[in-house]
């Protein structure tokens, strides 16, 4: 395996897709929601900064709550091997085994959690205790553009369309075919059928999309 191959991503193609989801989600809730609302001339526009700025607010949010989950988990972490390393045999298999996933432990002997624990204490290399790293930071830039750029095609037509009620349709057409899209790609990555993923994220859009009509939108 060459080095490139074996690198870490910034952010797994789940976590990816599910930025994009959720930026998408995001515009089609907040500008349905503006566009109820705003009056004037400028309401097109105010729609535009008004979601704009709300998946900036957004993109920071979810970066910022990436980095913390991060770190709070790599710390949990660290105190499970120190206590794994520290407590007498008997606790310290049993929090080995509380640890996996139940379809694992059913199947994991008292044996195998003993000569796992002797392995972890004969390790004579000091893990990395570093709560925060580089990687976390690229990840949590990534997020924000993500969640971000997102909101860019969406967007679109309240620069070209000056009717607001156009505008909106328009919009919600794009956000509904990227949900699209982007269902289909998660459902094969999951290893399942495209279009039932497709259709279920283009569902949940399109109910957004509903109740936002009723409110006015």
């Amino acid at each position: 395996m060459t080095l490139q191959a074996s690198k870490k991503p910034v952010l797994e193609p789940i976590d990816r897709m599910s930025e994009i989801i959720f930026g998408l989600l995001m515009a089609l809730s907040f500008t349905g929601t503006m566009s109820a609302s705003v009056a004037g001339g400028d309401e097109v526009r105010s729609v535009l900064a008004a979601a704009l700025g709300c998946n900036i607010a957004w993109g920071i949010v979810d970066a910022v709550m990436y980095v913390l989950a991060t770190v709070i988990e790599r710390r949990r972490h660290f105190n499970f091997m120190a206590a794994v390393r520290s407590l007498p045999a008997p606790q310290a298999q049993a929090a080995i085994r509380e640890n996996l996933p139940e379809e694992v432990r059913n199947v994991f002997s008292e044996e195998e959690a003993g000569s796992l624990l002797a392995r972890l204490r004969d390790q004579r290399v000091q893990p990395n205790k570093q709560l925060f790293v580089v990687h976390d930071l690229k990840a949590a830039l990534l997020i924000f553009a993500l969640v971000v750029l997102s909101t860019l095609p969406p967007s679109l037509p309240f620069l070209f369309i000056e009717n607001l009620h156009v505008a909106m349709r328009c919009s919600n057409a794009v956000a509904l075919l990227m949900l699209f899209v982007i269902g289909a790609q998660l459902g094969r990555f999951s290893g399942g059928r495209p279009l039932p993923m497709a259709l279920a994220m283009a569902s949940v859009g399109s109910v957004l999309v509903a109740v936002t009509i009723a409110l006015g939108g």
